[in-house]
């Protein structure tokens, strides 16, 4: 308020008293005091007797019109290209059953190469539905995929995490735990992706076991698994279904989980993502399938060339789930951006991903099915390049609009680190862009012309005073949780602390109290069970 002059007799310190401060969201009131303050060293990083005042669960929808930088024709030439690819040169297919069900289907095959009849993918992938639920053991938390819906989820697959007090670690299952009480905690956050870190102390034969049955305890959203092989696949499905309470009957008649696959660019499907995902499809799962191209490394250096690639990869794996699971749900994904030339290293949050993932959008709307992008960067550290680089990854995904946003949240290093610090100001930012899909920032009735303050304030007067503004005050604007719009010399006086530092107090405070949803003592119990039957077992054969 120091940026506007007092009129009409109002002193700077009558105008800052017509405001007490209130979250927009939950309708409770915060003294600004106290928000920025609350002991020694939470006072230096806006921490408060609770962590955060944050806006409540809500599924955001995209009210923008998406961004086309192709043409029709521009379309139509990426289409065919596609679909050229998939004709002349063939996906390789490392599975047998699926090359198998391919040949049945028409497709010619050489080798481990699948040669794609055009007619063929186009009709399979038209089967697929355009939006469709998938409902965890919480109903509240169910999730429409598609229709106009932006959802975000957790960081998911680094094998490693960075923090302020301990650096950069290979992930453990003590870190695993922290980043999956950060993705219950936060009501920005819808599903709950991969591994926010992977936790290496455990071995990899029943680690999918400890992973997702923390997961299915510690959170009650949308839950994910990993396609790596025919036991972690059926124990992640029967463990959803204990967890929810269902029969089999139940669990199989509409989606509960899902999961993602990659095609190993350029122009290949391995055996564990393809075995994993037609397991899913025939049970009604949802499959996410996101080829991972890279332009100058993985895919052609041009954006037509990468998309064309990463659509074809995509086309023929969703024709193959389509054949042999008439209207599965399916997600198409793209991950294509470009590496840095000078290193190879992978680039994020770049011209070139923005608009690869803009044409991915077009070509997602072309064949009537929902999409998969990123919220990525390639920063080591949550610095100013991080939020910079995230930032336009999240744009990317309001623009091409993206229906699922893996690794919204807590992203470092193209992939390679996960940081609560990063998780925390993501979710800043996730919450500004629901903020901004609120439907009420572009009303235009009477009351939101506001034509009569105007009248009475003036020319040269302010509105602070006015009824119109008192009685819209604690509503009409977005309130930070972790950023400070103090001005230099308040922040100064107040330690000097810098964003990531802010982020990692708000962090250690969420941590404290944190809480499991409730579950079923019986449900827990027979969840347990099953995890200490399948350890005896041995869990998931590994190579160790």
């Amino acid at each position: 308020v120091g940026f506007f002059p007092p009129s009409r007799g109002q002193s700077k310190g009558a105008l800052i008293s017509l405001f007490v401060r209130s979250d927009p969201m939950t309708e409770t009131t915060v003294d600004p005091k106290r928000r920025r303050s609350g002991g020694t060293r939470a006072k230096h990083q806006g921490v408060s007797q609770h962590a955060i005042t944050q806006m409540p669960w809500r599924i955001p929808q995209n009210i923008d019109q998406p961004t086309q930088p192709l043409p029709p024709e521009g379309v139509l030439a990426i289409h065919n290209n596609a679909l050229r690819i998939l004709s002349e040169l063939g996906l390789e297919m490392l599975h047998p059953e699926a090359r198998q069900i391919l040949v049945q289907a028409g497709c010619r095959q050489q080798g481990e190469t699948i040669f794609f009849d055009p007619d063929f993918v186009t009709e399979m992938v038209a089967r697929a539905p355009q939006s469709f639920t998938v409902t965890p053991r919480n109903p509240a938390r169910q999730l429409t995929i598609g229709e106009g819906h932006i959802l975000f989820g957790n960081v998911s697959s680094p094998p490693n995490a960075w923090d302020m007090a301990r650096g950069k670690r290979a992930g453990d299952f003590a870190t695993f735990r922290e980043f999956i009480k950060l993705t219950q905690y936060f009501n920005c956050i819808h599903f709950a992706g991969g591994y926010p870190v992977e936790p290496i102390d455990i071995h990899p034969s029943i680690r999918h076991l400890d992973c997702l049955h923390e997961k299915l305890i510690a959170t009650d959203k949308v839950v994910h698994t990993y396609c790596l092989g025919k036991e972690r696949v059926e124990d992640a499905m029967e463990m959803v279904r204990i967890a929810a309470g269902l029969s089999h009957e139940e669990f199989e008649a509409t989606p509960r989980f899902y999961t993602n696959i990659n095609s190993v660019s350029p122009l290949k499907h391995d055996y564990p993502m393809l075995d994993g995902a037609m397991r899913m499809a025939r049970r009604g799962q949802p499959v996410v399938v996101t080829p991972f191209t890279l332009a100058g490394a993985m895919a052609p250096v041009t954006l037509a060339g990468a998309v064309s690639l990463s659509i074809a990869e995509a086309l023929g794996a969703i024709a193959l789930l389509q054949y042999i699971a008439p209207h599965a749900p399916v997600v198409i994904g793209t991950f294509t951006s470009n590496v840095d030339m000078k290193s190879g290293a992978p680039a994020f949050g770049t011209p070139e991903y923005i608009r690869a993932t803009q044409m991915t959008g077009q070509m997602a709307r072309f064949y009537g099915l929902p999409l998969r992008s990123s919220g990525v960067c390639a920063a080591n550290v949550p610095d100013g390049q991080a939020q910079a680089e995230t930032l336009q990854s999240l744009w990317a995904a309001v623009q091409s609009g993206t229906n699922m946003v893996y690794h919204a949240a807590g992203w470092l290093e193209g992939g390679l680190i996960a940081s609560p610090e990063k998780f925390v100001m993501d979710c800043e930012l996730l919450q500004q862009f629901q903020r901004y899909f609120d439907p009420v920032l572009t009303q235009t009735n009477a009351d939101d012309l506001a034509f009569e303050a105007v009248r009475d304030v003036g020319a040269g007067g302010h509105y602070f005073g006015t009824a119109h503004t008192q009685a819209r005050y604690s509503t009409a604007f977005y309130q930070p949780f972790h950023s400070d719009w103090r001005n230099f010399e308040a922040w100064e006086k107040d330690g000097a602390v810098w964003s990531a530092e802010r982020a990692h107090g708000i962090y250690k405070a969420i941590l404290a109290e944190a809480t499991d949803p409730p579950l079923d003592p019986s449900i827990r119990e027979e969840l347990d069970a099953f995890v200490a039957k399948r350890k005896e077992e041995g869990g998931a054969p590994t190579d160790f």
